[in-house]
């Protein structure tokens, strides 16, 4: 399995639209596409601005390109995203996921 983690920055007071935004975007589009796993979107607060990242889940790096393009390395951008004054990583990082176990109940 592989991860592809992208991150960007958006103001605070954005940062409610910009996640649904990028579900609406980002999300739907990654699962609209065979070999695609899952995803997960991370969010922090930095001091003016928000920081999320994106990671999506995908089968194998054949999968990614059918999403991507061939140049997998460079970030999937839409032309909606300078609504939210959008601060984007221009590349994306892939990584080879050795372990994904997640447990169905919470621990105590």
């Amino acid at each position: 399995m592989i991860a592809r983690e992208w991150k960007c920055l958006v103001p605070e007071d954005l940062r409610e639209e910009f996640t649904t935004y990028l579900y609406e975007t980002g999300v739907k589009d990654s699962s609209a596409t065979l070999g695609f796993l899952g995803a997960q979107i991370f969010r922090r607060s930095l001091a003016d601005k928000v920081e999320l990242t994106l990671i999506t889940y995908w089968d194998n790096l054949e999968s990614i390109k059918a999403f991507a393009g061939n140049d997998i390395s460079q970030a999937w951008l839409y032309p909606e995203d300078e609504v939210y004054e959008l601060e984007a990583d221009l590349s994306v990082q892939h990584y080879e996921a050795i372990e994904h176990q997640f447990s169905p109940e919470p621990r105590r």
